[in-house]
């Protein structure tokens, strides 16, 4: 790779240690071997994932080796990084059935025929008592204790396991196994990319060099993107449902999010984000321009256009107001045990109606719509997938998304 790519790779990035790195990395005259560690400690994956996998993807198509390593064996413990107690751990078919899943998805973004994908149990299953000695000896508890949230938690007199102080330690014999060059991961893995180093200068190797990536806010624009927050926007989120959730960021995210989420070039984005400050461009139209650019990435060319199109149907023909309370489908809207939604005991069970037959006659009498179609046949089941995150409306003032 030319030094000449080095703007692009690295564009985005949070941390580059060591700052010269890459220049070392690359006078080796040779493809790098680029790591990234997934724990498939969940099935669903959204943007905040996706922004390290397409970093990955930035190295792949620069010709080097994307290297994807399945943490099939640190995922029993969990990574203790930002957590506040012991996490519990996870079964051999929990962890089976969230890897398939995650590599499904992350096929989205990588050219996975052409990654490396390496199972961590491939080393560290079959590590002795002596190995497992020789690793702990490399490195201390105080250097253990210098990170955030051990150190808050020792402080608090809340439990740390020794598993925890394993945890960063066998990410390092991933670096280790793999003789990564790089390693990819968010702001909040640095210090256990920095012990891959510690570790790979320990057992006789050159250190890898971190790059880390900022972590990507959620729609709301407070907290990182997470499903337990629910502000999150899923990989597998329909076009219409993805375009939605995106239209509700705050607008000075449209920047981020063209960078890391829609990956539109750096040079593009600094132009952008100049003339939204200036005015000569508008927010709304910029963040039109990233949900639709979004949604061609994950669902194809032009799917963006033709959710833009129904949202605009909804939203504008419909006279929608910009803000709508959203609602969890209630587990007793289920006609029965199929799972089949029935819009009049749906809308009963929000207090959109007093009744399930007050409902139907809503349906009936043509005053309920389904992102702005009306509703005609009161007897209609839908399955719950269906209905998440499109738009109910009854009469023309009571609006509410379901999720």
């Amino acid at each position: 790779m030319a030094s000449s790519a080095l703007p692009r790779l690295l564009a985005g990035a949070a941390d580059v240690i060591p700052k010269d790195g890459f220049q070392e990395k690359l006078a080796l005259g040779r493809p790098l071997r680029v790591k990234l560690g997934i724990d498939p400690s969940r099935p669903d994956l959204h943007l905040g994932h996706a922004v390290v996998l397409r970093k990955l993807r930035h190295f792949q198509d620069a010709g080097h080796v994307a290297v994807l390593i399945v943490g099939d064996f640190t995922g029993r413990v969990g990574d203790p990084s930002g957590q506040s107690e012991t996490r519990p751990f996870l079964t051999e078919e929990e962890i089976d059935a969230n890897a398939t899943t995650y590599l499904e998805q992350a096929g989205k973004i990588l050219d996975t025929s052409a990654t490396e994908i390496r199972r961590n149990s491939e080393w560290l299953a079959g590590m002795s008592m002596a190995d497992v000695l020789r690793l702990t000896s490399s490195y201390t508890v105080a250097r253990m204790l210098e990170r955030d949230d051990f150190a808050k938690r020792y402080e608090e007199g809340k439990p740390i396991s020794v598993v925890e102080f394993l945890y960063p330690l066998m990410q390092a014999m991933d670096s280790v196994a793999v003789r990564a060059d790089v390693e990819l991961g968010g702001t909040d893995q640095t210090f256990n990319l920095l012990v891959g180093r510690d570790i790979q200068r320990a057992y006789g190797l050159d250190p890898q060099v971190v790059l880390t990536m900022p972590l990507l806010e959620g729609v709301d624009g407070e907290r990182k993107m997470s499903k337990s927050f629910d502000n999150w926007v899923a990989l597998t989120d329909r076009p219409d449902e993805m375009f939605g959730k995106l239209m509700r960021i705050p607008d000075r995210l449209i920047p981020k999010y063209l960078l890391l989420a829609a990956d539109v070039d750096p040079d593009e984005v600094a132009k952008i984000e100049a003339s939204l400050a200036d005015g000569s461009l508008k927010p709304v139209d910029q963040k039109r321009r990233l949900a639709r650019d979004v949604v061609d990435l994950y669902h194809g060319p032009r799917s963006g256009a033709g959710a833009e199109k129904r949202f605009d149907r909804v939203h504008r023909e419909r006279d929608m107001p910009e803000r709508i309370e959203e609602a969890e489908i209630p587990p007793d809207a289920s006609k029965g045990k199929d799972g089949m939604i029935w819009l009049p005991q749906l809308l009963a069970a929000l207090g959109l109606a007093p009744s399930n037959s007050a409902a139907r006659r809503l349906i009936e009498q043509g005053g309920v719509r389904l992102d702005g179609e009306p509703v005609t046949d009161p007897k209609r089941e839908y399955p719950a997938r269906e209905l998440r995150g499109k738009v109910l409306q009854v009469s023309r003032r009571r609006f509410v998304r379901l999720r």
